[in-house]
């Protein structure tokens, strides 16, 4: 559900420049030795991750998206030799009178395969695996830009044999057997996102523990992050771009616990956007319901500065790209000169930006950004 926000920024107000070597390739040796951009005052301090149980109070419920990311990245080739890449945007449920183990998924070939045409995905590999036929059922998606496959398979258990770590755009290596591990949240539980969750990579069981013994309780949701994460908004004017969506559930007790956090005057704490994404968007769809109600379904909320927020009282996140989505929704949650500021401080700090890079803790603005 699409949600109006009052805001008078333009595109352009979410520019900045980046040194090409700032941009993390890799993730630090250990998740929690990642670098904290403590935002939350008017001077920014710099700290390491592992100091976060430190600056939450006891009380303080910290929500974390449990999706798991799946290797959504395949490459094949066409019968007639073409190459072919395609990254899995969505696994689709078995529905009745439809053939089953069906995806949506981006393609890139030289030429678009057509509708009952197949793909080859997979190489010979260990054990006699020998790759997966495709067929191309069409075109999907609100602008046809997905195709729609149907695997011979269960298709986790295919991504899983076959398919790669979907790492970013910006991260130019080829996915490696480290990265399977690091492009993945320690609690990670249910499969389905394209991109991880980047803010809760720096959590490790010994953060965990120390958040626990602080007294600050979790709760779950999930969101499963797509790959319109990375889709660059082109218009000046925001009011014309149109969101990608994704699911998501805010299950029961999450719903309780903030209801019993925000009872007791203790603070909401969003692991990440995709987090905050998700608890927004079950606020925004519960009206006459109190603050927030139990919710599974599509979410495109497009948080921009004027956004209202309901549940999230501080945010942890990484740095994100310019003129993104996820940079309109810090400014939002922050106040847009002080998040410019942050990151203006964090080139010069040199800070490492992006998926693998460093985090920072912000509060939310008490006045209209």
């Amino acid at each position: 559900m699409p949600v109006q926000n009052r805001c008078t920024y333009t595109l352009a107000d979410f520019d900045f420049t980046l040194p090409p070597e700032l941009i993390a390739q890799h993730p630090s040796p250990e998740r929690s030795a990642s670098r904290l951009l403590d935002g939350r005052g008017e001077r920014p301090v710099d700290r390491v991750f592992r100091e976060l149980p430190s600056l939450l109070a006891p009380g303080d419920l910290l929500v974390f998206n449990d999706t798991r990311v799946i290797k959504a990245r395949l490459l094949g080739e066409k019968p007639t030799g073409g190459a072919v890449e395609a990254l899995v945007e969505r696994i689709l449920p078995d529905t009745a009178g439809e053939p089953p183990h069906q995806v949506l998924a981006h393609l890139r070939a030289s030429k678009s395969p057509k509708p009952g045409s197949s793909v080859r995905f997979g190489q010979a590999g260990p054990g006699g695996v020998t790759g997966f036929d495709a067929e191309v059922l069409g075109r999907a998606g609100p602008d046809d830009s997905l195709f729609r496959l149907r695997f011979p398979a269960d298709p986790f258990a295919l991504l899983q044999a076959h398919g790669h770590v979907p790492l970013p755009p910006y991260i130019t290596h080829a996915d490696a057997p480290d990265d399977e591990q690091r492009y993945q949240t320690v609690f990670a539980d249910r499969p389905g996102a394209v991109a991880a969750p980047t803010a809760s990579l720096h959590f490790d069981d010994g953060v965990l523990a120390a958040l626990a013994a602080r007294g600050v309780s979790n709760a779950r949701v999930t969101l499963h992050v797509g790959a319109g994460t990375f889709q660059p908004v082109r218009s000046e004017n925001l009011a014309e771009h149109r969101m990608h969506s994704e699911w998501f559930e805010v299950p029961e007790a999450t719903v309780r616990a903030i209801s019993e956090t925000k009872a007791a005057g203790r603070r909401v704490v969003a692991a990440g956007t995709t987090t905050l994404r998700a608890l927004e968007s079950a606020a925004k769809r519960t009206p006459g319901q109190g603050l927030i109600a139990p919710q599974r379904g599509e979410t495109d909320i497009f948080i921009t500065p004027g956004f209202e927020f309901e549940v999230v009282d501080r945010l942890i996140t990484n740095f994100h790209l310019p003129k993104s989505t996820l940079m309109m929704l810090v400014s939002a949650f922050a106040g847009h000169e002080h998040v410019m500021a942050l990151y203006r401080h964090a080139i010069e700090a040199r800070y490492r930006f992006f998926s693998y890079g460093d985090a920072m803790l912000l509060d939310r603005a008490r006045t209209m950004p």
